[in-house]
């Protein structure tokens, strides 16, 4: 399939808008008679919303990352209600774990079932029931794209439910949501929406389509990301940084990701790191392996022109080099004050087994171009 012969997909309907939230209750009705409302760990953040609902409805609240026994608890919680209809308000943790929900109450059986790698890896062969993705972070996309990440502890992985069936139906994203994360939250998931916007840019999957996405988000990320995290309040830079992390997470569905998440998904599931952290720690290291590699073994590669394009877009200068424009990254981790990935736990004793695992995941095939071991290796040491 070459760039001008594509596919893409979506949830059923994007709404996106400061104050939009208030719709929610009109969004709702006529999808289900019942709903779930997976929410992050204060369930009261939210309470207004909910109570607007014109359905009746359980809450489920989401406390870190979502793990398989999580999931298994949820779906128990929806399926003792009756529920026909999820509703995920909070970061992509949140609506992942929602994603699973609303898929396993109309496929049946258990995470491991479907679940990539870890588990039987079965197709999933029917549509999800109807998700309202409601975002509280600008960082992932959760709310328009087809999978959902959940960690084993008993294997240190995580692993993804994926299927276009597992599209949301509404995404209802409300950049006002988004002015209470704290600067840290802000920090980490708007660098996981700026790598989610660069990386399907620079892909070898990328199409017309998502070009098109990922230029405007890699423009809006640099207008409102150091503005959101020094000044949480400016609702024009949260503006910015939500349909950054909306267009990333339509990019990134389309046209796939690189190595940065195929690292940062391995390292989540070994160690506890906010997966933002996790991909800003990798970010500059991966583009500077990617560079390398494409200036020695494709110097002729799209890719690269296009990490020169990117550079122009986050400094806001025709005449960047990729030099200045991985500068730029880098100089924004360090004001956010983002770690070293040792901080977390991870060693150089896990490396080998990092790498390893990090080749064969789904995302590393978006890479511009395979790197070998040594060079993702390399990466990891950087990182660490």
């Amino acid at each position: 399939m070459t760039q001008d012969e594509f596919e893409f997909a979506t949830a059923g309907r994007i709404i996106f808008g400061a104050g939009r939230a208030a719709d929610l209750a009109s969004v709702v009705a006529g999808l289900g008679s019942s709903a779930l409302v997976c929410t992050g760990g204060d369930p009261d953040r939210h309470l207004a919303l909910m109570e607007g609902l014109k359905v009746p409805f359980s809450v489920f609240p989401v406390r870190g990352e979502p793990v398989v026994d999580l999931a298994r608890a949820a779906v128990a919680v929806a399926r003792d209600e009756g529920v026909d209809l999820v509703v995920a308000v909070g970061g992509g943790s949140v609506i992942d774990l929602g994603k699973a929900v609303a898929m396993l109450l109309t496929n049946r059986g258990d995470p491991l079932d479907y679940l990539e790698v870890i588990g039987e890896g079965r197709a999933v062969t029917k549509r999800s029931a109807p998700l309202v993705g409601l975002p509280t972070t600008a960082g992932t996309g959760a709310e328009v794209t087809p999978n959902a990440v959940l960690a084993s502890p008993a294997d240190g992985l995580k692993a993804s439910l994926r299927s276009p069936l597992m599209l949301p139906a509404v995404a209802l994203v409300d950049p006002v949501l988004t002015v209470s994360c704290p600067p840290a939250v802000t920090a980490s998931s708007g660098l996981d929406a700026l790598t989610q916007c660069l990386e399907p840019f620079v892909s070898g999957l990328a199409t017309p389509m998502t070009d098109a996405l990922a230029r405007e988000g890699l423009r809006r990320v640099a207008f409102g990301l150091r503005k959101s995290y020094f000044d949480g309040t400016d609702v024009a830079a949260r503006t910015d940084m939500a349909l950054c992390s909306l267009l990333g997470g339509l990019s990134l569905a389309n046209a796939k990701l690189g190595a940065v998440h195929g690292l940062a998904g391995v390292i989540g599931g070994r160690v506890e790191v906010p997966h933002g952290v996790a991909c800003a720690a990798l970010l500059v290291a991966v583009i500077e392996a990617n560079v390398r590699a494409l200036r020695a073994r494709g110097p002729d590669s799209q890719s690269l022109a296009r990490y020169g394009e990117a550079a122009h877009l986050l400094t806001g200068r025709s005449d960047a080099t990729i030099e200045q424009g991985i500068e730029w990254i880098g100089e924004t981790v360090r004001l956010f004050g983002i770690p070293k990935l040792a901080h977390y736990g991870l060693t150089l004793e896990h490396a080998g087994d990092v790498v390893k695992k990090a080749l064969k995941a789904s995302s590393t095939r978006g890479n511009p171009i395979s790197l070998s071991p040594d060079e993702l290796h390399s990466v990891l040491v950087a990182a660490i």
